[in-house]
């Protein structure tokens, strides 16, 4: 058998693939992905400046959001160059390098949202549940080392897997079957000894993927407990209509995530097509639908918006 050597000693590339089998119409596929992208941008930059400019968003259910609205266009930005230079000019090429590091941030990104979505659930409950001492415990302190301990959480999660997909030789085909660098994508093209890295990405998708939605539903069993044992009808209505933003902003992320997951996983002879279609939903759902589900479900958020676009048509 040849000598098997890693790839990582030389120079090397991965190739990218677009939408299989729709290559000759990728010009027009193009449109729906620049408004999807646009959409995002405009958006969550959106979101993030009313906050900032409104005093009386300087809350933490707020300044949560903000943290969720600059990840969202972190992810964005993050898919946004590969994708649509395979679209516009059918650029599938991307050195090892740079594939990494957008590996690092896709996967950071996504991990960070799950972790701002938990934080948010827990602001909900202390809201619901604690109303008294909602102050005392979310000060602005807290709220700053929560954001810090999600980037290291994060961070640290993603690193080492990087590290152990590294030092790992590739020998099989270089073509990869998204838009974007994906770890469980670039992890099937090793031909050596995975069983380290199987094990830490299960270890990772039980201490992100799966427990951060069971500490979400366990956050909102404790509200509905509270809602339902101690509030009038009105009240518990409005209640969960506080909650309604959110529990859609975690389904759209976890839905698509655990699909993502399960087709890589179960799905190995899908057609290329599904993996592609999950993926694009999978990243670009949440950094679309968040600002307009939290623009059209929080009369603050509208507010401020409006208030944002008079100002500027007065100047």
């Amino acid at each position: 058998m040849p000598e098997v050597t890693n790839i990582t000693q030389k120079p090397f590339y991965f190739i990218l693939t677009g939408i299989p089998g729709f290559e000759a119409s990728h010009i027009w596929i193009s449109i729906p992905f620049c408004c999807l992208y646009t959409i995002s941008i405009v958006g969550n930059i959106t979101v993030f400046t009313v906050i900032c400019r409104e005093p009386c968003l300087h809350q933490p259910m707020y300044l949560f959001l903000s943290m969720l609205a600059l990840t969202d266009l972190g992810l964005t930005l993050t898919t946004l160059p590969t994708v649509m230079q395979i679209l516009w000019f059918n650029a599938r090429a991307i050195n090892f390098e740079a594939c990494f590091v957008q590996v690092f941030f896709i996967h950071t990104f996504s991990f960070m949202e799950s972790s701002v979505l938990l934080a948010m659930s827990f602001d909900r409950y202390v809201a619901i549940c604690r109303p008294l001492h909602y102050a005392t415990i979310l000060t602005s302190q807290v709220i700053c080392r929560i954001g810090v301990a999600i980037v290291c959480r994060c961070v640290l999660a993603v690193l080492p897997s990087l590290f152990l997909l590294k030092r790992l030789p590739f020998c099989h085909s270089h073509l990869l079957s998204h838009s974007y660098c994906l770890h469980q994508d670039m992890i099937r093209l090793v031909c050596g000894d995975i069983r380290f890295n199987s094990w830490y990405g299960f270890a990772l998708v039980l201490l992100i993927i799966v427990m951060d939605p069971l500490l979400i539903v366990l956050s909102y069993t404790l509200i509905l407990k509270s809602i339902l044992g101690t509030a009038t009808w009105t009240e518990r209505f409005r209640a969960l209509n506080n909650c309604l933003s959110h529990i859609l902003a975690v389904l759209v992320l976890y839905v698509p995530m655990v699909g993502l997951s399960m087709t890589h996983r179960f799905a190995k002879h899908a057609s290329p097509l599904v993996y592609v279609i999950i993926a694009n939903i999978y990243l670009l759902a949440p950094p679309v639908m968040n600002p307009i589900i939290y623009s059209v479900k929080t009369k603050q958020i509208r507010q401020g918006i409006s208030r944002l676009l008079f100002q500027r048509k007065v100047h």
